[in-house]
């Protein structure tokens, strides 16, 4: 019964039949043991998604979580109850030259306010989940090296986002928990091994591998910005030549269309100009799906991903762009993984990061808790302590008890 339960928590959406593959247990045994886990209120059915209503955990205990999105332009702030589901949330846009103390400080004040509009008491959220636009080192919690300045360098982020945002705090890369947001409450909900691939100010990608998140030893799986996609292009300030970043970040993309258009050009003014039939809009916006294509082609012959699913702003020129991206891995990916792989746009659009956020925060406390309810004592096996699990160690004087759980 744990196992199963165990593995309904870690991959939101699976059937019975799913489940009974994950586990190597019979179809029959798996039917009994959700009709008991049913029976005492841990499991339930989830929401309406591709392969019909997957199974869920059901954690009905008091608490709140919160997440933080920090995008290069931008940060996001959500609240949710520990079933997932998003109680209120608020984006802003940020100055690109914004340091990251001030963006914190942007980020405590919405999160004051959506916690007020969500009517949830600060001392009722047990942990906060942060995503940051950088590698990071799931081990130290620290960013790994850059090849530009950025606003985080030299701070220590998990301990300065506890002391401003007053939580314990797990941090993760955003394209790892936009990975993470799709797979519990979007596009990749049933499916196991998918990649997230998103294009906005830069280029990245998160990759779900036997329902898990795959970082990488150093936090830099994903990282694919960096790959080349035109080996005789402009030099990219990493030091290689052509990289997929200069082709599809947004800056690089709009900067020859400016020239002609004008400073004011942004991403959804390339997409109108396409649609009302200009050419060269029309063919910048191939030529980034054909860019695309090539990496999202090596990563299916790499992983063999059953989904990829994309997501930023440049992908709602739609078939423009997604049609020339399809074509190009039919051609270039072996056969077999480019007939099986489904190319799909994301279902939570900008929300995705910070949707995933939430559930980095929320997995270890759900997971926690269905330990505590499977447990005779009702505490789990070697477990004194009633503090948070995290993937991160909270800094001192910051962990929450979760006494209530269970």
């Amino acid at each position: 019964m744990r196992r199963v339960l165990e593995v309904i928590s870690g991959i939101g959406g699976l059937s019975q039949a799913e489940v009974a593959r994950r586990t190597k247990l019979s179809r029959a045994t798996v039917s009994n043991l959700v009709a008991e886990l049913r029976r005492r209120g841990l499991v339930r059915d989830g929401m309406e998604g591709l392969r019909g209503r997957g199974l869920e955990v059901n954690v009905a205990t008091p608490g709140a979580v919160v997440g933080v999105d920090f995008g290069h332009r931008h940060v996001r702030v959500g609240v949710s109850d520990l079933r997932g589901e998003v109680l209120a949330d608020e984006e802003r846009e940020l100055p690109a030259d914004l340091g990251a103390r001030e963006g914190c400080i942007q980020a405590r004040a919405m999160m004051t306010r959506v916690l007020e509009h969500a009517g949830v008491p600060h001392a009722d959220v047990l942990q906060a989940g942060v995503g940051l636009p950088y590698p990071i080192d799931a081990a130290s919690g620290r960013l790994t090296g850059q090849p530009t300045p950025h606003p985080w360098a030299g701070l220590e982020p998990r301990a300065f986002l506890e002391e401003t945002l007053e939580l314990p705090v797990v941090i993760d890369n955003d394209c790892n928990l936009g990975a993470l947001g799709e797979l519990r409450q979007g596009a990749g909900r049933g499916f196991v091994d998918i990649v997230f691939f998103h294009a906005d100010e830069r280029v990245g990608a998160g990759v779900i591998l036997a329902g898990r998140l795959h970082r990488g030893i150093a936090g830099t799986a994903g990282e694919i910005g960096h790959m080349t996609v035109d080996p005789h292009g402009p030099t990219c300030p990493c030091g290689n030549r052509g990289c997929l970043d200069l082709a599809v970040g947004a800056t690089n993309f709009l900067e020859p269309l400016r020239c002609a258009y004008g400073t004011h050009l942004d991403i959804a003014g390339v997409i109108e100009l396409a649609e009302q039939g200009d050419t060269r809009c029309r063919r910048a916006l191939a030529e980034a799906g054909q860019a695309m294509g090539i990496v999202i082609a090596d990563l299916c012959n790499l992983l063999g991903p059953q989904r990829v699913i994309v997501a930023g702003p440049i992908f709602g020129g739609q078939e423009m762009v997604l049609g020339t991206l399809r074509q190009t891995v039919m051609h270039r990916a072996v056969p077999a993984a480019a007939r099986a792989v489904e190319i799909v746009p994301g279902q939570l659009g900008s929300s995705a990061e910070m949707v995933g956020a939430l559930w980095l925060a929320l997995d270890p406390i759900r997971q926690r808790a269905t330990r505590m309810a499977l447990s005779p004592s009702g505490h789990p096996a070697g477990m004194g302590a009633r503090h948070v699990e995290a993937s991160g160690t909270p800094g001192p004087g910051l962990r929450r008890s979760t006494a209530a759980i269970g």
